[in-house]
């Protein structure tokens, strides 16, 4: 007996959806509070630290 499976609309929307918009991993982005912080936090090191790029606004 063979059966077959086969994906709603809702299903594939919710697949696509996921694909086209997928989560943050956490603690990428830093504002520039926090950024400010551990820039001095480091002190005299030559590591530079800057805000982060701007989020692409949805919609």
């Amino acid at each position: 007996m063979r059966t077959e499976f086969t994906p709603t609309t809702t299903d594939l929307d919710t697949d696509l959806e996921a694909a086209l918009n997928p989560g943050e991993v956490e603690g990428l982005y830093r504002d520039s509070r926090e950024c400010a912080y551990l820039a001095l936090l480091g002190g005299g090191s030559l590591l530079l630290l800057s805000p982060p790029t701007p989020r692409p606004k949805k919609g």
